[in-house]
């Protein structure tokens, strides 16, 4: 009996063959899938910490080197960023080995443990762990003199690790892991003499010591560690993608950029002495002296303190720089010197009229019931910190009972907007809110001196 089914039931086979073969081929292969699907959607998932080495709200929009090179790398995928902020580096790593983003970038250091979880892209910086201590306290100069003090750290981090392989060797090594804090805190800790002392990465600590100045490196613990971004163990399409990209982007230049321009000045901020600053009223200020005057009589403010405002900001050097791209005296963003009609930031007169020029649009879009002298401090808090920051500031004012017009109560507020348990409550994030009353401070101080040099109370 003959079956006539057969060629049929062959041919059906051979079809779905060529079809498995046909599917085989488009297939992307394991991870693969990953970068189309984000080119495909548009869109590039990142995790990242608010922190000033990583994310963070500028006055004039995001910025942080992370924010700078995945914004550059999502540009050459052709593609926007969706960011995601975490608690800290276990969350954004526990998240993308189950592969609930694309990327984690937040000055996450490349260890062997890691690497059992995770894909790492290219190293892009190379940093230490500091032993930070607070100048006038304990000077511990290795692993073994820190035992008895009071030395704290975030849990979970890469310093902790280090500290229990450290133990091995010294028994009597003890410390405090602190859940859910963030190394920023733990140095303003150091600096408040809550504890003796943390440990610190170096950029966090470059950066930091610009704030607390009293802060000091005691020694280098170990050898150097070294930042990637980390990538879901599959996604080896992106991880290719990002290593062509990676080397394009150092090749010509980018990654220097994205260094210098928070890291390569650091010390332009350290605070100078007062006889330096009464040297430079003789040497510097003479020259500057007629375009103060002439702009705090346009703009309604005394030329004493624009002049110590632009002493804080340049050392009345006008073509100095920030490590974020402001320049000049006055030391504006180019958005802001655009929005002023500073076409030269490095002009002086340009860049004091332009300054001067902002000061009175901050004065005037301050709320009506803020008074004198808190107006004007809190102009130059706003001029610093940029307006959306301080609005956080004054929400988190009113909800602790304080008054959201009174300068001596924003400053108390202001340094909150540093503390995750406060600025996760707002609109704009974390915010290096100690920075604005310091510089408040620093220029009431400087215009203090300036009047009585000038009026030769010396």
């Amino acid at each position: 009996m003959h079956n006539h089914n057969r060629p049929v039931r062959l041919w059906s086979v051979l079809l779905a063959g060529l079809l498995l073969i046909s599917l085989g081929a488009c297939d992307p292969g394991p991870g693969r899938g990953q970068l189309a699907d984000i080119r495909e959607r548009g869109e590039l998932h990142v995790l990242t910490r608010n922190a000033p080495t990583t994310w963070y709200e500028d006055r004039d929009g995001p910025a942080g080197p992370e924010y700078e090179m995945i914004e550059a790398f999502a540009a050459h995928l052709g593609v926007e960023v969706r960011y995601e902020l975490a608690a800290g580096v276990g969350e954004i790593l526990g998240r993308i080995a189950a592969g609930e983003a694309d990327i984690g970038a937040a000055g996450i250091s490349r260890t062997r443990e890691r690497r059992n979880d995770v894909r790492f892209g290219p190293v892009y910086q190379e940093v230490e762990q500091q032993v930070v201590c607070r100048r006038g306290g304990p000077g511990p100069q290795s692993a073994a003199e820190l035992s008895g003090l009071n030395l704290r750290v975030p849990a979970g981090t890469t310093y902790e690790r280090r500290l229990q392989r450290l133990a091995a060797a010294n028994p009597e090594l003890q410390w405090e892991a602190v859940e859910a804090q963030t190394t920023e805190q733990m140095l303003a800790a150091v600096w408040r003499r809550e504890i003796d002392c943390t440990i610190a990465d170096s950029n966090i600590v470059d950066l930091n010591r610009r704030y607390f100045p009293e802060l000091n490196v005691m020694f280098t613990l170990g050898e150097a560690d070294y930042f990637a971004w980390a990538l879901p163990p599959a996604a080896s399409g992106l991880h290719a993608e990002l290593r062509r990209w990676f080397e394009g982007f150092e090749r010509d230049g980018g990654l220097d950029a994205v260094m210098e321009r928070y890291y390569g000045f650091v010390e332009l901020f350290d605070y100078v002495d007062m006889r330096a600053f009464q040297r430079r009223i003789e040497q510097r200020l003479p020259q500057y002296q007629p375009i103060f005057e002439q702009a705090g009589e346009r703009y309604g403010f005394d030329w004493t303190l624009l002049a110590a405002q632009a002493y804080q900001e340049s050392h009345w050097d006008p073509h100095a720089r920030s490590p974020t791209g402001v320049r000049g005296m006055m030391m504006l963003t180019q958005r802001t010197a655009a929005a002023m009609d500073v076409n030269n930031r490095l002009n002086a007169h340009e860049s004091i009229m332009g300054g001067a020029r902002y000061m009175q649009r901050l004065y005037r879009w301050l709320d009506d019931e803020i008074e004198e002298p808190d107006r004007t401090w809190i102009t130059l808090a706003v001029y610093n910190i940029g307006m959306g920051h301080f609005r956080d500031a004054q929400a988190l004012a009113r909800s602790l009972g304080r008054d959201p017009h009174s300068w001596p109560d924003l400053r108390e507020t202001l340094p909150l907007l540093a503390q995750p348990e406060y600025y996760r409550q707002t609109r704009y994030g974390y915010a290096r809110g100690s920075e604005p009353v310091r510089y408040v401070q620093r220029i009431r101080d400087y215009q203090d001196v300036l009047v009585r040099q000038l009026s030769g109370e010396r």
